[in-house]
């Protein structure tokens, strides 16, 4: 029988320990499927003492991961270190130079630095599998890079972080329905969150959206065939969607969700992520908790969706083993699906270029003439409003009383401009909020 692939993994924490976990319990159709089976050869991370609930000594233990990379008897490194920097990137670069394959699951290196590593992994004979590292379990890298190679993809889009879907899932369900209870506001929810564990004590690349911009800017690369470019990507978190919002969005048939999209517009490519009023009964619209969801459009294939655990170890831990399987059997498929001399520079198409229908939310002195004002500021800026939304009166004249519109599709300069206008107005008491609705 062919010799086991043999790997040496850095990074010993819950996506570590759950791939190592794996690889023991499921060994014997690993090496069925796989044809050669996969062996650990040596292994490394920070505390050699920790238990993590396996068995590691049958492993070679190293203090320092890149000299594991450039020492082990290993011929793939499986990288779950994290990080866009430092170790992380030095360990990838160690193991790439040495001619061994990396297996990651980290998602802001690649996010940063993707097409340079991607050259180096060619000039070297080996390649980079990254099905972790979006998405989870969900096998949406495979699925663009080679279930739909025959396709143009026009439009990548997507669920891509759980924390921020579960908070925006449970403040929905707080507010929504007969029978729930008054909306719970984004501050509350996320304590829960980190309470249950969906939530770091940091949760700042979460709710801000930089996890989901990380995964998006490697979809784009894949789906389009284009160098990664993360600093093209707007970014914009959920942090100011309101029990209010939630509540609104309920009444007029939406729901909200953060949503990363990619898409080919005119020869420029556009990368946005921010909160997205989704209209119920669309199928991204359902899919709640911690679960994530990406869809692709393609010319021939129309529009697929794939559905699934976004994190965890078990899920985590599939889509690392996945990779480990295909490069047993000797698949190594370039890394952005083409090779890196043929990624493309495209245009950027710039946030303020974007158009849409917009749902906005403003707080105002009740008071007569307020709602004039805005209007003229709307018609001034060439943006016509669909509806109106107010709830009563407050309770004395001059009183803040909270003002729903959505309008039609406009621009983003446009709707930027009017807002920053309608901020100023003496009546306007906090900041307009702002909701892009999608059609899809």
């Amino acid at each position: 029988m062919t010799k086991p692939l043999r790997i040496a993994v850095a990074g010993l924490g819950t996506v570590g320990a759950g791939t190592l976990r794996l690889l023991d319990q499921n060994a014997v159709a690993i090496a069925a499927r796989s044809g050669r089976g996969v062996s650990v050869s040596a292994v490394c991370a920070r505390d050699k003492t920790r238990d993590r609930g396996v068995d590691l000594s049958s492993y070679r233990w190293f203090d320092d991961p890149v000299a594991m990379a450039r020492e082990a008897d290993a011929d793939v490194v499986v990288e779950l270190i994290g990080g866009a920097e430092g170790t992380a990137l030095e360990t990838v670069e160690a193991a790439l130079s040495e001619g061994r394959s990396v297996v990651t699951a980290n998602k802001a290196l690649l996010a940063h630095h993707g097409t340079a590593l991607a050259r180096l992994a060619e000039d070297r004979g080996c390649t980079i599998a990254y099905e972790a590292a979006v998405a989870g379990g969900i096998p949406i890298i495979k699925g663009l890079r080679e279930g739909l190679a025959g396709n143009r993809i026009s439009r990548v889009y997507g669920i891509l972080n759980g924390t921020c879907n579960y908070i925006l899932t449970q403040m929905s369900a707080a507010g929504g329905g007969a029978n729930a209870g008054p909306a719970q506001d984004f501050a509350d929810v996320l304590a829960d969150a980190q309470r249950l564990g969906y939530a770091e004590a940091d949760p700042s690349f979460d709710v801000d959206g930089v996890d989901t911009a990380h995964k998006l800017a490697i979809l784009t690369a894949l789906a389009f065939g284009c160098e990664v470019d993360f600093d093209s990507v707007y970014v914009e978190g959920i942090r100011n969607v309101s029990a209010l919002d939630v509540a609104y969005a309920e009444e007029l048939g939406y729901c909200i969700k953060l949503l990363g999209v990619a898409q080919q517009v005119n020869g420029a490519v556009e990368q946005r992520v921010h909160p997205c009023m989704v209209r119920k009964g669309r199928p991204i619209a359902s899919v709640d908790g911690v679960f994530n969801a990406v869809v692709a459009d393609g010319d021939f294939v129309d529009t697929t969706m794939y559905e699934g655990r976004g994190a965890g170890a078990g899920p985590t831990a599939s889509a690392v083993v996945a990779d480990l399987i295909d490069l047993a059997r000797g698949m190594a498929p370039p890394v952005f699906g083409i090779a890196s001399t043929q990624l493309r520079q495209l245009p950027t198409l710039p946030m303020e270029r974007h158009a849409c229908a917009y749902y906005l939310r403003l707080l105002v002195l009740d008071k007569p003439g307020v709602i004039a004002d805005v209007s003229a500021v709307l018609r001034d800026a060439d943006i016509s409003m669909e509806s109106m939304l107010q709830r009563g009166r407050a309770e004395g004249e001059g009183e803040p009383v909270p003002v729903i519109i959505m309008t039609h599709e406009t621009s983003e300069a446009s709707m930027q401009a009017a807002l920053a206008r309608i901020a100023a107005l003496d009546a306007t008491l906090e900041p307009p909020q702002l909701i892009r609705i999608v059609d899809f």
